[in-house]
């Protein structure tokens, strides 16, 4: 599904949204949610799943075409958990 698809979805369940109106309430809740995980917080949608902010060690990883030890930074990445509503659902 992309993002015009979302759109498109609330516009038939409100038919009275314009297109502009239903793309400019997708990409704001789009926008709060990354700054939100910017700014160090944990995202709940209920019936969906949490996303959450980690942060990665830095580790000495190799490089695979020599085989030779390297550096790896520390990093950040999100870690997302499907709620057990949308894990029962793919599971049928």
């Amino acid at each position: 599904m992309k993002r015009s698809d979302v759109v498109r979805s609330i516009q038939v369940q409100f038919k009275h949204m314009r297109t502009t109106d239903a793309a400019a309430m997708v990409d704001t809740v789009i926008d709060h949610i990354i700054q939100s995980i910017a700014d160090g917080h944990r995202i709940e949608v209920r019936g969906f799943g949490t996303f959450q902010p980690r942060v990665r060690a830095p580790k000495v990883g190799y490089n695979p075409c020599t085989g030779q030890p390297m550096h790896l930074d520390a990093g950040k990445t999100i870690l997302f958990k499907p709620s057990r509503e949308l894990t029962k659902k793919m599971n049928g």
